[in-house]
């Protein structure tokens, strides 16, 4: 069988969604610290927001123009926005009734309370008086919506306030709606002054309309609703007709902001009339319309989840250890030239990619840096680090991403910061992503001029890599600095692509590798060898490589795969993909890592990869994947890392055919085995492990010898 029908593919969105299903199945497990549990709430508030802006968007003006066509799965990009809203609604109810019926109730009880204006005392009254007078009343725009005044412009995920009023003059009395801007610059959770650690709070939404009589005097209230707006927040810009690319990105950040509207999300009590009204005035439609019986916009209550307080209410501190190949030595650089190096974040320590990076800025053997950046977060110890190599003479160059999305505007600014320091700042290639993870150290060593590099799954991003999982290598080898050199040679200047001696790089032939990599896998089962896939990645929806995956499991091949969000390949369906597994591990960290393992016939090869099995990946930008040669190495991402997470059934789900998910079970006679949780503790034994190995022995006292008896 080689043709493959619809049926055969799920939906991309729907995908995604049953991902945001299992964090909210985080947030909804009493298993996790309370605060934990919070965090996840708000995580599934925020990836909903990127959604609406990015994929419901997308097929929005996918459905506006007059192309019509099919999704991999077989739907219209109507059926498909169809299909998605019923399921977001499903969620959005399950969410919000997890906030009434359980997390604010638990909150209450550990001392964190939300309390409105009728149950505060009178010092909490007179204090909220002063705090609204002094710091909310000054910057509050009340603007008003008559045939004078147009309704306002409201901006991308602003929470606001429509106000339902009546102007009385000497005529008559005229209904009238305003609009109130809750304003960015204020916390959105007020908490009232208590003398002991309890945390009561008022939202900043509830306080402004307490004060409405204030803010429109002479008017009768009959009622006010929060609502938001989510628009359109893909960036637009034509590379190939713009000079200057960082204008251009800039100038289209200024427009998203006034991209189309394409959700609108409303307090439950909001009368139909008026919630009509936002949707006119909008462009939408009921079907865009979100009733939401909690607080709007959840992800502001992480302010309750940030700071050290409640201990007791989070998951134990995690203070990742230095690995042990790096630990207690001086000079990463001779390390690196004895062996290659792994390194496994959050587990271990992100400190030595900086460290790599400190040292050669100020090694002044070092000659030249050259490193991508994606989403730095403006660390100040990369930023500083290239800024001190270029004050110690060194040539560096940053080749960044302006179009990294949602981090635009920050790399633009620290961009410039670069640009102004000295280092040669390069926004990579036209039409497409740079989103490959290298640096290129060259040194004059002893010996010989020597190439460093370093090549990662994930971000140079210190933050995130406490929060996400990720491997990188650390090599001298010369294959890889050849390959890396050559990568940035394309990247800064004008030459054509040279195939790589052991690198695998899209958009050139990443998908082409690796669909030739899934059929040897074919060709051996055909032939009785060993033969089996494990693939470990976050998103897998390219047709290609899920057609390839098919006919291997049809030759007999053994797949299990580890996608922790979308996945269009359906499992388990007789005769087409029985031999193949996908489970997801959602769990106290981000899996970011995409790690491809090949048996090979029993000569297994190990690939480490920036790149998602995804078209955009392959097609639309610049990825590495890069093979690990080692031996030690290979075995341990196989047999420690890979197995640990297929043998995951604490935080793992498993696909069904049917496009659902269904938590691992574990059997009677089975040890409970969270994946992450080993991580750690095999990091922390093997910390301790090295500690003492290392200390020194004390010398022993001399005894003191006894003095002889002399004979009676």
């Amino acid at each position: 069988m080689s043709n493959f029908s619809n049926e055969h593919f799920l939906s991309r969105e729907l995908s995604w969604l049953e991902f945001n299903q299992r964090v909210l199945d985080q947030a909804a497990d009493p298993g996790n610290p309370l605060l934990e549990r919070v965090k996840f709430f708000c995580i599934v508030s925020s990836n909903l927001d990127e959604f609406f802006e990015v994929r419901i968007a997308g097929r929005k003006q996918q459905i506006e123009s007059e192309v019509v066509e099919r999704s991999l799965d077989g739907r219209t990009a109507t059926e498909t926005v169809r299909a998605v809203t019923k399921r977001v609604r499903r969620m959005v109810e399950d969410q919000y009734r997890l906030w009434r019926g359980d997390l604010r109730p638990a909150l209450a009880a550990a001392g964190f309370r939300f309390l409105e204006i009728p149950e505060l005392g009178e010092w909490d009254r007179n204090w909220l008086e002063r705090y609204y007078q002094q710091q909310v009343r000054p910057v509050l725009t009340p603007l008003a919506v008559d045939p004078a005044h147009p309704f306002p412009h409201i901006q991308n995920k602003t929470l606001n306030i429509v106000v339902s009023l009546e102007v009385e003059d000497e005529a008559e009395s005229r209904p009238r709606l305003a609009v109130v801007q809750v304003p960015r610059v204020l916390p959105r959770l007020v908490r009232l002054p208590r003398e002991d650690d309890s945390m009561d709070f008022i939202f900043l939404g509830t306080l402004i309309g307490h004060y409405f009589g204030d803010l429109f005097p002479g008017t009768k209230i009959h009622g006010y609703w929060k609502f938001r707006i989510t628009r359109n927040s893909e960036l637009y810009v034509a590379e190939e007709d713009t000079d200057n690319l960082l204008q251009a990105v800039e100038e289209e950040l200024r427009n998203r902001r006034r991209g189309e509207a394409v959700r609108l999300e409303v307090d439950a009590d909001c009368p139909q009339d008026v919630w009509q009204q936002l949707l006119e005035n909008f462009n939408l439609t009921e079907d865009d319309l979100y009733i939401v019986d909690g607080p709007i916009n959840a992800t502001r209550l992480m302010a309750i989840y940030e700071g050290d307080h409640s201990p007791e209410l989070r998951d134990p501190p995690f203070i990742a250890p230095i690995a042990t190949a790096v630990r207690d030595r001086t000079s990463l650089f001779t390390i690196i030239r004895r062996r290659d190096v792994l390194l496994h974040h959050p587990y271990e320590s992100f400190s030595s990619v900086l460290d790599f990076l400190e040292q050669a800025a100020r090694d002044p053997h070092v000659l030249a840096i050259k490193q991508t950046l994606y989403r730095t977060g403006g660390d100040a110890r990369i930023i500083g680090a290239l800024m001190q190599a270029v004050e110690n003479g060194k040539q560096v160059t940053a080749v960044t991403e302006l179009k990294a999305r949602f981090d635009e505007a920050n790399n633009i600014a620290w961009a410039k910061q670069l640009e102004a320091a000295g280092v040669h700042v390069v926004y990579g290639l036209v039409g497409k992503k740079i989103h490959c993870k290298a640096t290129l150290v060259v040194r004059r060593d002893e010996d010989r001029l020597r190439r460093y590099v370093h090549l990662s799954t994930g971000n140079y991003n210190p933050s995130t890599a406490r929060l996400y999982t990720d491997l990188s290598l650390l090599t001298s080898n010369e294959d890889f600095a050849e390959d890396v050199t050559n990568l940035f040679n394309l990247l800064t200047g004008i030459c054509r692509f040279q195939t790589p001696r052991k690198l695998l790089v899209a958009p050139w032939q990443l998908q082409q590798r690796t669909i030739s990599l899934i059929m040897r896998e074919a060709e051996h089962a055909q032939k009785g060898r060993p033969a089996r896939i494990v693939a470990k990645m976050n998103s897998l929806s390219d047709p290609e490589i899920i057609r390839t995956l098919y006919r291997a499991s049809q030759a007999g091949v053994r797949i299990d795969l580890i996608i922790r969000g979308i996945c269009s390949l359906r499992p388990g369906i007789p005769g087409v993909s029985d031999n193949i597994t996908v489970r997801s591990i959602v769990g106290r960290f981000l899996e970011h890592s995409r790690i491809f393992v090949f048996e090979n016939g029993g000569k297994p090869e190990v690939y480490l990869s920036s790149a998602d099995w995804m078209s955009r990946n392959f097609f639309r930008r610049v990825e590495t994947a890069f093979p690990i040669e080692d031996a030690a190495l290979r075995e341990r991402i196989i047999n420690q890392i890979l197995a640990a997470q297929l043998a995951d059934n604490t935080k793992a789900w498993t696909l069904e055919t049917d496009g659902t998910y269904t938590p691992v079970t574990r059997g009677a006679d089975q040890p409970i085995r969270n994946s992450q949780g080993e991580f750690m503790a095999l990091a922390i034994g093997e910390a301790k492990g090295a500690r003492k190995r290392v200390r020194p022995q004390r010398p022993k006292p001399k005894q003191k010898q006894r003095p002889k008896l002399k004979a009676a």
